[in-house]
């Protein structure tokens, strides 16, 4: 049967104390909304749907380019009060799962097994034991043990006897409707209650009072349904998070110095026997080839990096390919659009940008390498940097093969360094050096004799 999503990401979120939708707090870089609809593509839904309200002009901007249709809920009358402004535009038969903006780490086969279980139900909850289960809507069961198929009921926490209290299973507030019951279930939906709103919980009564199935699926992991309202929250789910992706990392074979301090905040693909150590911030997409080493305190984003690398620590690498061999650090920038062939050296104190660097060619400290296209077996010597800005445009700089730099050289883009050129030592180049040539250019020399330090004048 087709699938409706539908997230719940209109409330404010007041106690994030935050001018920004609580849906819009970051976990492992992305916000909260985009780890539920990234999950939940992988069900393959025919149609995605977001309620909004607090921030929401905030909320359709940072999610805008994506397949997601926007119901604004103005006034936020309940959960169930949600779902009914999107009737009109759940596509007709669709099944609909009723997902929350603000519960990030439901992991896709979780979801998957909601659906499976509608087979034989007309809806389906998702249900958990927390540790404590004060102030969570009890399950109530055919039988009082969580093996029993139909679920009869769910009791808010200040309506439970003492004998409900006792129950540890609790609802998650994750539920799948099957399509052709959608429309009658939500219709019941009232509001006779003391905060006057319409709420989701309800329905499980509504159907049970029709003569229908209602399923559960029991969570065994608590991670994944525990919602994020407030700071303390957010930082526990990132805990979980990182933990999640560590593990994986871990189960391919990854040797991680320690798994409490890394940050995974995207996709890593890993070749074999690859090392991290500390502190190390993965974002993005990145690709560490075999026999890979990085060292700690690196940040990585949407980078590869190809076999028998090393990352020396404090190295900041972003949006860059890395060939076989390389060895870049300690201390340096390798920024967006770097592509560094095999064998290169890149050493402490060095930042590129937006330059390719051939094979075996060597920057070892204290440089600066922008719009530069170099070729291989180049050495480029300390404190040379390439001007490729006037202040208006950027030029390139063009070194060739073999190309030697001597230290503390300024090449003013645009400029051309032939094959094998030389350049010799505290150089300012601003024409092409002819290839296999010595080019310097300095002024004379002068020593002046009758100079004589200055003294420090008395206050």
């Amino acid at each position: 049967m087709p699938l409706s999503i539908v997230i719940l990401a209109a409330g404010q979120g007041t106690r994030m104390k935050s001018a920004r939708p609580k849906v819009l707090h970051t976990l492992a870089g992305k916000p909260l909304l985009q780890h539920v609809v990234d999950s939940s593509r992988a069900l393959e839904p025919e149609q995605t749907l977001v309620v909004v309200g607090h921030g929401a002009d905030q909320v359709k901007a940072a999610m805008r380019g994506q397949d997601l249709d926007f119901v604004l809920q103005r006034e936020q009358l309940g959960t169930g009060h949600a779902l009914q402004q999107c009737l009109d535009q759940i596509n007709p038969g669709n099944m609909v799962l009723v997902l929350f903006g603000d519960v990030p780490l439901v992991r896709a086969e979780t979801m998957a097994a909601m659906i499976e279980k509608t087979r034989d139900a007309a809806l389906c909850i998702l249900s958990w034991t927390p540790q404590n289960p004060f102030g969570y809507g009890r399950i109530i069961r055919q039988q009082q043990a969580v093996q029993a198929i139909a679920v009869q009921a769910i009791i808010e926490q200040k309506d439970t006897t003492p004998e409900q209290q006792a129950i540890g299973e609790c609802f998650s507030g994750l539920m799948l409707i099957r399509g052709d019951r959608l429309q009658p279930f939500a219709a019941a939906l009232k509001n006779d209650n003391a905060q006057q709103e319409y709420y989701l919980t309800d329905l499980v009564g509504i159907a049970v009072a029709a003569g229908d199935t209602v399923a559960a699926v029991v969570c065994d992991n608590a991670d994944e349904v525990t919602g994020v309202n407030n700071q303390q929250q957010l930082a526990a789910a990132e805990a979980h998070y990182r933990a999640r992706q560590v593990g994986a990392l871990m189960d391919s074979g990854v040797k991680v110095s320690d798994p409490q301090r890394i940050d995974i905040r995207g996709v890593i693909e890993t070749g074999k026997d690859v090392e991290i150590d500390v502190n190390c911030i993965f974002e993005g997409t990145v690709v560490l080839g075999d026999n890979v080493r990085i060292g700690a305190n690196c940040v990585i984003r949407n980078t590869s990096i190809a076999a028998d690398s090393v990352i020396h620590p404090m190295t900041w690498i972003d949006e860059a390919v890395v060939g076989r061999e390389v060895s870049i650090g300690p201390f340096a920038r390798i920024r967006a659009g770097t592509d560094l062939g095999d064998e290169v050296k890149v050493g402490n104190f060095v930042e590129t940008k937006k330059s390719s660097v051939g094979k075996a060619s060597k920057i070892n400290h204290l440089s600066y390498i922008g719009d530069t296209e170099m070729g291989a077996d180049v050495n480029i010597g300390a404190g040379t940097i390439t001007c490729n800005y006037d202040g208006v445009n950027k030029s390139q700089t063009v070194i060739e093969d073999g190309v030697f730099i001597g230290s503390d050289t300024q090449l003013v883009a645009p400029v051309r360094v032939e094959r094998n050129a030389t350049i010799g030592a505290g150089s300012t180049i601003t024409r092409t050096a002819p290839a296999d040539k010595l080019t310097i250019s300095r002024t004379k020399q002068v020593t002046i004799g009758a100079w004589s330090k200055p003294e420090k004048k008395e206050s």
